[in-house]
């Protein structure tokens, strides 16, 4: 069976290449254009509305990832900024200190105290080069957290400006569908009204049967009054009554008919008649 389809593949390729030889290419080309316009020329216009609609919501998961972003910078840049806050206290206070033991030892005793405790010079002096150390290490990474807060709230406002134009898109876009919806409509009502120009249209025959039948009814309903005129009616003339002297009026009628008719001619009896008759 795989072997049949190969080759029946293969014909499909070298057929239209014999026939045609290096123009074979572009033949198929031209047969691809051709036949991809003619497939979406026959796609419904409400199939790609819906499909236009259904694009436009495809954004939604990337708006919904951009707001995510959002988001979680929005938290990240709370945390950091606490933080910092929190840092440059610390660092003003550790600076306090720093001055005041330097101050400290530039005054030039041998033995100085704190917190109730007293400490050498050179003590001091060693604890107080940890200290500045520390502090120049912590101030370096405060300058840079502070750099990095400025570049999240860059990141931030672009999001936020990506964030926006998505949505305004989106709203473009919805508002250009509804008009495309509404100017199918629009249009799809126009042929409907066209279509009613044409009697061999299904909707015309629809409309020409019902006045038939309207017609028909009516032309029932006329007769039931017609012969309603002659039928149930309640009989309102007098009944003819027959009067007496019926007989003698006859009689009379037809006497005077008689009067009336001419004089029957004597009429000659045959000889054979009248051999029988004697």
């Amino acid at each position: 069976m795989i072997k049949k389809v190969l080759m029946g593949v293969g014909a499909l390729v070298v057929l239209p290449a014999l026939f045609f030889g290096r123009d074979a290419s572009s033949y198929f080309h031209t047969a691809k254009n051709n036949m991809r316009d003619a497939v979406k020329q026959e796609i419904p216009a409400e199939f790609e509305v819906e499909r236009v609609r259904d694009m436009v919501e495809n954004l939604v998961p990337d708006i919904r990832q951009c707001m995510h972003v959002i988001a979680e910078q929005q938290v990240d840049m709370e945390h950091l900024q606490s933080d910092i806050v929190r840092r440059e206290d610390t660092i003003a206070d550790q600076e306090k200190i720093l001055l005041s033991m330097t101050k400290d030892l530039d005054g030039g005793h041998q033995e100085i105290q704190y917190a109730s405790r007293t400490y050498t010079s050179d003590e001091v002096k060693r604890d107080l080069a940890v200290r500045f150390d520390k502090f120049k290490v912590a101030k370096e990474a405060l300058q840079r957290d502070r750099k990095i807060l400025k570049a999240r709230e860059k990141a931030l406002v672009a999001n936020q400006q990506k964030l926006d134009n998505m949505l305004s898109a989106k709203q473009d876009l919805e508002v250009q569908i509804a008009q495309l919806d509404a100017r199918l409509k629009s249009i799809q009502a126009a042929e409907t009204v066209s279509e009613l120009n044409f009697d061999d249209s299904q909707l015309a025959q629809a409309k020409s049967a019902i006045r038939e039948l309207n017609k028909s009814l009516d032309v029932k309903e006329r007769m039931l009054e017609v012969e309603g005129r002659f039928t149930n009616l309640i009989p309102t003339e007098d009944v003819r009554t027959v009067p007496e002297d019926l007989t003698s009026q006859i009689q009379e009628y037809l006497n005077d008919s008689s009067d009336d008719q001419p004089e029957e001619l004597p009429i000659e009896t045959p000889l054979a008649l009248r051999a029988i008759g004697e």
